[in-house]
């Protein structure tokens, strides 16, 4: 490897025998359930993929108490889960090329095939259930931050830093724009609103495939922002922020208090301040608050005497992510759409948002039961033994 710091085989050390670190998988399930406390809304909101750019997001009310339930609950999750599942895609890509080292293979070697199947995945994924998919944007990210591991440790962070600054230039720059043109009345197209209310599953398909270009401007629009994260998480991984000895515990500590110290205030403030800050909020402010969830997360574990059942559950979603991902989705698409129960259409504004965050507490029930279940007689997640699979051929 051109690489021959010794940073990341120090990090490696931390799990010599090959184990999971344990806060890690806990991180995962927060962070794959916390997307659909996101992603919910969006698949029972009028439109559903494609309601949300012509409505835009819904605007932070504190009137009545299911407004403040539904906007404190979307406070605490739009991109935040999202940032946090990022930065750990960055701590996975720092452990294989970590496992690599120790083992004296070539890096990238065979994990170009790897991230070449994540998107394959994230294709059919986007393709079959969800435009607002992930994977597509992890997996080319992950070829360009695996071949930046190969570079010094100072190459990467300038590379972490200028990613960093064109991207937060890139949306001050969208937010202001955002700011100057005149809004429309956001009214989802009743023709939109009826395809997922009533359209057959090849109409949804077709729509998707039509409209691709539009469905997948967020990885691109966030690239840099993409590329910070993951550069982050292969930071705080060989720091040892996710280790259980006193230097992992001190480094969550400290990230608790920046994180929510800094991050709660200010994604407040930009929640108060209108639609027109969505764009700063999501992709702005969420990444430092997505930090302080690591720290938290990360002490709550450290002070539990052992596990308890949502523990247990949550580190079961995270061993079999990717699978517990695409599920969560598939489960409201059949749900919300007409093509299966239909209760987007059916409850509509009746018990909102009530009934939003019902559907979401009982995915995340079924997934967390159903992956401890399933790991009872498997070693992993079905999608990752599909993936396993495919890449030993």
């Amino acid at each position: 490897m051109a690489d021959t710091d010794t940073k990341a085989l120090r990090a490696s050390a931390s799990s010599p025998t090959g184990r999971r670190l344990a806060l890690l998988d806990v991180l995962r399930g927060a962070a794959i359930l916390g997307t659909l406390m996101t992603n919910v809304w969006i698949f029972t909101a009028p439109g559903a993929e494609w309601g949300i750019l012509q409505s835009g997001t819904a605007e932070a009310s504190f009137g009545s108490f299911p407004e403040v339930a539904e906007s404190m609950f979307r406070l605490l999750a739009d991109g935040k889960f999202l940032s946090l599942l990022t930065i750990l895609f960055g701590v996975g890509l720092a452990i294989q090329y970590a496992s690599a080292a120790r083992r004296g293979q070539p890096w990238p070697g065979r994990y170009r095939w790897r991230a070449l199947f994540l998107f394959g995945e994230g294709t059919l994924h986007f393709v079959l259930v969800f435009a607002w998919d992930v994977l597509m944007g992890y997996a080319v990210t992950a070829l360009l931050v695996a071949w930046l591991l190969t570079r010094s440790e100072a190459a990467r962070r300038r590379v972490m830093w200028w990613a960093a600054g064109v991207h937060l230039a890139l949306i001050g720059l969208l937010t202001v724009a955002l700011g100057l043109v005149d809004a429309e009345d956001g009214a989802v197209s009743q023709e939109v609103v009826d395809l997922y209310a009533h359209g057959s599953y090849l109409d949804q398909i077709a729509f998707r495939l039509e409209n691709a270009v539009a469905l997948r401007m967020e990885p691109v629009l966030t690239f840099f922002l993409l590329v910070f994260l993951f550069l982050l998480g292969v930071r705080l991984f060989r720091a040892g922020a996710f280790g259980a000895d006193e230097r992992g515990r001190r480094l969550r500590s400290r990230m608790l208090v920046w994180g929510l110290g800094l991050g709660l205030p200010l994604n407040v403030a930009v929640a108060l301040g209108g639609p027109d800050l969505f764009l700063l909020g999501r992709y702005g402010a969420a990444p430092l608050l997505a930090v302080g969830y690591i720290g938290l997360i990360g002490a709550l574990v450290d002070r539990a005497r052992r596990p308890g059942p949502l523990t247990a559950g949550l580190t079961s979603v995270g061993r079999t992510a990717l699978s517990g991902y695409v599920l969560q989705n598939v489960l409201c698409v059949l749900v919300s759409y007409g093509i299966g129960l239909g209760l987007a259409e059916r409850l509509g504004d009746a018990g909102r948002p009530w009934w939003v965050m019902g559907l979401w507490a009982v995915v995340c029930l079924v997934l967390m039961v159903g992956s401890t279940l399933w790991l009872r007689r498997f070693s992993t997640g079905p999608l990752e033994a599909v993936q396993k699979w495919a890449l030993r051929r």
